[in-house]
């Protein structure tokens, strides 16, 4: 069951790679998602989750991807994922790809989060010690991709001690609808509450 019991001044968002790349027409990654974002609504409920946070105030960070020249050029070990998104290109530092979508991007005063590099965005970032320096202790995660870095944030964030919440309808999987129902079969084990957009902004409005 979810745990909704969220304490007010203590709730923030994490939005991930909610870049060009992904959600713009044009972007590298986004045929790959386009017909799931079209069924789930993803990117329009995304909007309607950062427009509903702010209205509450509570802190919001954004997560981006990005690599340099060199991380192409010199990584040795590179994992299925990072071998599809080198032979690519894709989330190139200062390219259009690994900009903020223009209507999910973060507005003066939020945070953006240093790019990560990894499916995890707490391994290798200063997401921590963001969240714990703004006194977040309930954190939801929504963005892309639904199986990967939302995924394996979730259970980082979870297993250091945050209550995390994770949405059914603000991100995708990558896989399609089949990938997509068995990853909200897994997202109950790994957070305090899985929840539709509206409802997570129902019960932070209660707190």
């Amino acid at each position: 069951m979810s745990n909704t019991d969220y304490e007010a001044g203590r709730i923030g968002l994490l939005l991930i790679d909610t870049v060009n790349e992904v959600f713009a027409e044009g972007g590298k990654g986004y045929p790959n998602f386009r017909e799931e974002f079209d069924r789930i609504g993803t990117f329009e409920n995304i909007k309607r989750l950062l427009a509903g946070a702010r209205a509450q105030g509570i802190p919001i960070f954004f997560a981006p991807m990005s690599y340099t020249e060199e991380d192409y050029s010199s990584w040795k070990h590179l994992s299925g994922i990072h071998r599809e998104m080198f032979d690519n290109r894709m989330f190139a530092a200062g390219s259009w790809g690994a900009e903020f979508h223009p209507e999910l991007s973060p507005n003066p005063g939020e945070i953006t989060i240093a790019p990560h590099k990894n499916i995890d965005v707490l391994a290798n970032t200063d997401l921590d010690v963001q969240l714990r320096q703004h006194n977040v202790e309930y954190v939801a995660i929504g963005g892309m991709i639904g199986t990967m870095c939302v995924e394996s944030t979730a259970r980082s964030a979870m297993e250091r001690g945050y209550h995390v919440t994770t949405f059914t309808d603000a991100t995708a999987a990558a896989g399609g609808r089949d990938a997509y129902e068995a990853m909200i079969l897994r997202y109950p084990a790994i957070s305090h509450a899985t929840l539709s957009v509206d409802e997570y902004l129902a019960a932070i409005d209660k707190a």
